[in-house]
This record gives structure tokens, C-alpha cells and sequence, in this order.
């Protein structure tokens, strides 16, 4: 019998999946979900559908969004020393994401959750890229660093605006050094509470981008930021990709930078992380904003349900034995019939009922200067999050 946890529950709807031409994108979020197991990832225990809505059953990250978490510090930033322990979770991420063959895209900081013990975990993968062949990584030297970079040129313009790589504006074609751009862009705003990049508007800061010219504003809360700091994200965020740090072997390139220097990477999920939430219960949820329930699912399933029962009012008992095949055009109308239910955590495993109160679900704050079209699980009406989304992947 497994033991019961609290768990978050993550809810989609079918009908705007496939309003907004999201349905290839939650199967790739589902399928790095149910393929993942990294401290640094978040986990996904079950995930399943109904007639109207699709359903994940992930970890629940009570210390909430870790954008939250920074709103609360000085400045709206962390010391250097905090910011590089939370950049080696983040990097750690990545090299595990790209060894499974994947591109993230969407690296912010509204897409990482932070856990009762303060370790940080990334989320929201429908933005990511899979590659159809399984990486091998290849060892480069003796000291065991690994090639973890996967072979993918994918042309879809998507990502959030202050992080979008040049190259994705170009529109030549990308590769998984977008994720390398996103980081450097993620821990600049680490250090300094604000993106490098930002302009007026989503065109002033496009061109900021593809201008490539880097400003270190004055750190008013905490001392200036030290020079192999400073290097590693003029490094990272390199407008010319193939020149990028992190972009012809990966992680490994990264984590031999002179900032890193001195860290015990195995190490890194035993320590004490420096914010840890003030937790009081298993059920506390002050680090997620409240959310009022509008009753959307339940008035989803009860159409559902309705719609059900005056169909087979309708249809005439058959006189004759159906065909065991379906047609073809049956077999297709239903887009999400390989979204099949998953239990991770043992192969018998049945869905235990969700502890009361539920756990709040992921949502999204109010952060960067909206642009082209919000993530398909970006409930809150609030939301400001931008999510570019121009080409299906």
C-alpha cells in the first residue's frame, strides 16, 4: 500500500487544448513527466482524463513559485552565494532534461516551484522540444564530463519575451543552446531582480535582445557581484549560438566555469538551502495566492454526463452486432486517446483520494509584460506571465 502525501492536482481542459492547438504540447509535457526522476524536476505520480478534462497528479511544492520567493528579498534578488545554489539546481535540471533528449524553452522563474525543504524543482514542460532519437551521452574526458546536448533544429517561435534567444527571434532555426541563453537571462535576474533585455515594449525589447548588449545595474541591497560572476553570464548569453557557453557540450562546459569552481554537484540536494519556507502544516498554502473555485470542472463533468445520457436516450436499440472496428473516422476524433492513465509510483498503484483540503495547483503570477498568447494552464485571469506561442512545435 503506498503512503499517502499531499499532492498537487493540475487540470486541463480538453476543449480549449484543442481551441488553442495545444493538444502535441501536453503529450510532450506528459511524456517528460512520466519519463523523469530528478530531485530537480517535479514528480508526476498519476495522470489521467475524464470525458472533458485531463488530469496530472504531481508533488505539492508548499514554498509555492520561486518568483514569489524573490518578490520577498531585497531588491527583488539573492546574494551571489544564494544565487549560485540555486543556479546548480537549475543547471543540474537542464543537463538531466537535455540527456533525455529534450529542449525546455521556457526556463523563468514563474516555472520553478520551491519545496517545504527549500530545494527547487522545474515545471511546465509544454513548451518543450523532444528529440526523435535517444541521446547517447559521450564521455569527453577523464575527469567524466559528459556531451549531454541533443541533435534537435527546431524553427517554432515560442518562449516567454525577456528570455527569448536571438536566434528564436531570428527565426533560423534553434537548437538546446536557447536553454543556456535562458538560463544566463535567469540568473541575471537572480542577481538583480529584473530581466537584462526588458524595453518599452515587446519590439523595444526584441531589439534589445539582438543588440546583445549587457548593463550591470548597481546592487543597492547586496555588494557587487564578482567578476567569474559576471563572466559566466556575458558567456551565457553570447548572441551568436554556436559561441554560447554550454552550446557544443553542454552542462559539463557550464559547470567548469571559473564561478562554479569548488562545488560538490553530488552534494548539492543535501545542503541547506538558504530559503526555507516557513511551513506550519502538510496542508499549509500561504505561499500560493487564493484562487477562488469557479466550479469549472464540475460544470465540465456535469455537461459531460448530461450530454452523455441524452445520447443513449436517443440511440435506437441496435437489431444488428456492431463492427468490432471502428471506422476510421471514429478511431481519429479523439485527440487525446493516447493520453493513457499513468501510475508512476508502482505499477499497481491505485489513485488514493486527495487529502481535504486539496492542495492548491500551480498557477501563474503576475511577472513579465504579457505578449502573443499565455500557457494553456495559465488559469488566473490575473496572470501576466508571457508565453509566446506563434508555431505549432
Amino acid at each position: 500500500m503506498l503512503e499517502v502525501s499531499e499532492f498537487a492536482m493540475k487540470v486541463l481542459s480538453k476543449a480549449d487544448m484543442v481551441k488553442r492547438n495545444k493538444v502535441k504540447r501536453v503529450q510532450t509535457e506528459r511524456e517528460i513527466l512520466c519519463t523523469a526522476n530528478h530531485p530537480f524536476i517535479v514528480t508526476l505520480h498519476w495522470s489521467f482524463q475524464s470525458s472533458n478534462c485531463l488530469y496530472f497528479i504531481m508533488d505539492y511544492c508548499a514554498g509555492g513559485e520561486f518568483f514569489r520567493a524573490l518578490q520577498r528579498q531585497p531588491g527583488r534578488c539573492l546574494p551571489e552565494a544564494w544565487a549560485k545554489f540555486y543556479a546548480c539546481e537549475v543547471l543540474l535540471a537542464l543537463e538531466y532534461l537535455h540527456m533525455m533528449g529534450f529542449i525546455y524553452r521556457d526556463l523563468k522563474p514563474e516555472n520553478i516551484l520551491m519545496t517545504a525543504q527549500g530545494h527547487i524543482v522545474l515545471t511546465d514542460f509544454d513548451l518543450s522540444k523532444g528529440s526523435a532519437v535517444q541521446l547517447t551521452p559521450q564521455v569527453l574526458d577523464k575527469r567524466g564530463n559528459l556531451h549531454t546536448e541533443p541533435g534537435i533544429v527546431t524553427n517554432s517561435f515560442v518562449g516567454t519575451e525577456e528570455y527569448i534567444a536571438p536566434e528564436v527571434i531570428k527565426g533560423f532555426g534553434h537548437t538546446s543552446a536557447v536553454d543556456w541563453w535562458t538560463f544566463g537571462v535567469l540568473l541575471f535576474e537572480f542577481l538583480f531582480g529584473t530581466t537584462p533585455f526588458r524595453g518599452q515594449c515587446r519590439d523595444d525589447t526584441f531589439g534589445h535582445i539582438l543588440d546583445g548588449e549587457i548593463h550591470f545595474p548597481e546592487r543597492v541591497a547586496y555588494p557587487a557581484i564578482s567578476k567569474p560572476c559576471k563572466d559566466i553570464i556575458k558567456h551565457l548569453l553570447n548572441i551568436d549560438a554556436s559561441k554560447r557557453l554550454g552550446a557544443t557540450h553542454g552542462a559539463c562546459e557550464v559547470k567548469n566555469h571559473p564561478w562554479f569552481k569548488g562545488t560538490k554537484w553530488e552534494l548539492i540536494r543535501n545542503q541547506t538551502p538558504p530559503i526555507v519556507p516557513q511551513i506550519t502544516s502538510e496542508y499549509d498554502t500561504r505561499y500560493f495566492p487564493t484562487i477562488e473555485d469557479d466550479g469549472l470542472i464540475d460544470r465540465l463533468e456535469a455537461e459531460a454526463l448530461a450530454q452523455q445520457q441524452a445520447t443513449t436516450a436517443r440511440t435506437p436499440t441496435p437489431t444488428v452486432a456492431k463492427p468490432t472496428t471502428a471506422p476510421a473516422s471514429t478511431a481519429t476524433a479523439d485527440p487525446f486517446r493516447d493520453f493513457d492513465a499513468v501510475g508512476k509510483s508502482a505499477s499497481t498503484a491505485v489513485l488514493p483520494p486527495l487529502p481535504t483540503p486539496p492542495a492548491a495547483a500551480s498557477s501563474t503570477p503576475a511577472a513579465h509584460t504579457p505578449v502573443i498568447a499565455p500557457s494553456p494552464d495559465a488559469a488566473p485571469a490575473t496572470s501576466a506571465s508571457s508565453t509566446t506561442s506563434q508555431s505549432q512545435q
